[in-house]
């Protein structure tokens, strides 16, 4: 059986909040939703762009760059509604 490195895998977009072991061990279970993650970061990235003067449109156009896959109105919506508490 071989040895996988599993923090080749995994690039841990988490990092600010839990350590990069705990994230690949999560990560290899199955217990990260990459959706939720995948939204938080364009949150991330879309309140950087806003901080340095980009407009709102600008912004959500150069996400929509990176995620081709996402609808201009998808994105909205992730940055301007906050995730779901339960």
């Amino acid at each position: 059986m071989e040895n996988i490195n599993v923090s080749e895998q995994y690039s841990n977009p988490l990092a600010d909040l839990i350590s990069n072991e705990v994230y690949e061990t999560l990560m290899s279970r199955g217990l990260i939703n990459e959706t939720s993650v995948r939204d938080r970061e364009i949150r991330k990235k879309f309140r950087f762009m806003r901080a340095s003067k980009m407009s709102a449109g600008d912004a959500i156009d150069a996400l929509r760059e990176e995620y081709p896959y996402l609808q201009f109105d998808t994105i909205r919506k992730i940055v301007y509604n906050s995730p779901k508490k339960n």
